[in-house]
């Protein structure tokens, strides 16, 4: 059999053509993505064709549900498709027609054995401690002698002698020896084709010159050339992607932080180009280079620069990228996504949001802190006091805050120059550090000990509210708190 091969450069001579095939059984999970990702960066880089196939020929567990949320996923992460996806069940027919080819060509055949036939094989196996291999009476039989009334599949047939060569992009030269190959199922019993010649089929038809994967798809590949060889087609160029791994190096799983692509958006808050950003720095890397835009990926982005070892994935190295890049955010935008998250979301002023999003986005790692940074902008007098802001409010604090009321209820400069000016000029009469004012005024103004700088608090609550929580502390009469 010839070697599928990657000969001179990676494009070749043809325009280049991925695909991202995900099988709808699930959520779009981050090794999904980033899978994603390369086939989409690849793409770009060499001026070629990026598609999606929908891998749905399991009718039990593919769901509409979970259709929607890769399409969900990949939108949000701008990796749709350069043509409307295909859907793999709906091109059964095409597939047959295949596994027909390929029985009248003498390259399949109808495999009769019964599935206790193929266990009591597989047991003899293991009790003769060797591999269990199909050696089908049946691969050989003249196509005359095939029962026209009992149930079979149609096999391949595998060649036996020599090797198979694949020059991988990532992995480099792997050889298997044939005799490793299993006359494998095409299609099954009922008419229906397996994934190993679907995706062939599929792959060959849409034009795919390039098959970007996981390294767990690597043996798939020489399966897989049985039958582009068999039809004649022409040998993709494979490039297997090493897993990604948790931050202990163990298998990825959610204990690691691997979620659905949906869940760091929905749950932890994390902005797509931070995702985008961090998913590109697992395996890849340019130099030392960590914060790098869509633009420079595109520019940038091989499959050469892709390593052999396992990545790591560390959910708090994305948290901290992503605060790169909320700091870097629009406040306008940032203000639409954060809205939703506060407690109570229909009090949630935009425009009062994003004038405060300077300040609170400086120490913030994702939208859900943000959220709880502003809550106190709209929170319902009198204000929830956490348990150290209360007790930053004893009788003598409390008095301060009674001349802080006084002092700013004449004040005519409400700005932070002017908030700033008078508060240190209090805090000097009264031969205090301003921290000792400072300290009871964030308590009464937010129901926290911590918030963005006291005088940005006061400005962006307003001289009205400001006022109001203030006195509402310093038990302050009704009557001086116009």
């Amino acid at each position: 059999m010839a070697s599928g091969s990657a000969t001179g450069e990676a494009t070749g001579s043809k325009a280049v053509v991925t695909r991202f095939a995900p099988s709808p059984t699930g959520y779009l999970h981050i090794g999904g993505a980033r899978t994603a990702l390369f086939n989409w960066l690849f793409a770009r880089h060499h001026g070629g064709k990026y598609l999606l196939r929908i891998e749905d020929t399991d009718r039990v567990r593919s769901t509409d549900a979970a259709i929607d949320a890769i399409f969900d996923g990949l939108g949000w992460l701008g990796l749709e498709g350069d043509e409307p996806p295909v859907f793999q069940f709906a091109r059964s027919e095409r597939h047959a027609q295949v596994a027909a080819q390929m029985l009248e060509n003498g390259d399949a055949y109808r495999c009769y054995l019964t599935p206790e036939q193929l266990a009591e094989r597989r047991q003899k196996a293991q009790e003769e401690r060797r591999p269990f291999r199909i050696d089908s009476e049946w691969r050989d039989a003249d196509p005359s002698t095939w029962p026209a009334d009992k149930p079979y599949v149609v096999r391949v047939k595998a060649r036996r002698d020599g090797e198979t060569t694949i020059d991988d992009l990532v992995q480099g030269t792997v050889t298997v020896q044939n005799i490793e190959i299993d006359d494998f199922v095409i299609l099954r019993s009922d008419g229906t084709p397996t994934y190993m010649l679907a995706v062939v089929v599929d792959d060959n038809d849409m034009g795919v010159t390039h098959v970007l994967r996981g390294d767990d798809h690597l043996n798939n590949a020489f399966r897989q050339l049985v039958v582009i060889e068999a039809m004649g087609w022409n040998v993709p160029v494979y490039g297997h992607v090493p897993l990604i791994h948790g931050s202990d190096g163990a298998k990825l799983s959610k204990r690691h932080g691997a979620l659905g692509v949906d869940a760091y958006r929905d749950e932890l808050g994390i902005l797509p180009e931070a995702v985008f950003n961090y998913l590109l720095r697992l395996g890849w890397g340019h130099g030392d280079e960590e914060i790098i835009s869509r633009e420079q990926a595109v520019e940038w982005f091989d499959m050469v620069d892709v390593g052999k070892s396992p990545s790591r994935f560390d959910l708090a190295k994305l948290q901290n990228l992503n605060g790169h890049y909320l700091r870097e955010a629009d406040d306008e935008r940032l203000a639409a996504l954060v809205a939703p998250r506060i407690e109570a979301p229909a009090r949630a002023d935009l425009s009062l949001l994003a004038r405060a999003m300077p300040v609170l986005k400086v120490r913030a790692k994702d939208l859900n802190e943000l959220a709880e940074g502003a809550a106190f902008l709209f929170a319902d007098r009198p204000l929830a006091m956490s348990e150290k802001a209360l007790g930053l409010l004893n009788d003598e604090a409390r008095s301060r805050l009674a001349v802080v009321h006084e002092r700013l209820s004449i004040l005519a400069d409400w700005t932070l120059e002017g908030l700033e000016a008078s508060l240190k000029a209090m805090a000097e009469e009264l031969g205090l550090g301003l921290g000792k004012l400072a300290q009871p005024l964030r308590a009464a103004l937010t129901g926290q000990t911590t918030s963005p700088g006291i005088f940005d608090v006061l400005v962006l609550l307003g001289r009205e509210e400001s006022l109001a929580r203030i006195g509402a502390q310093a038990n302050v009469s009704a009557g001086s708190q116009a």
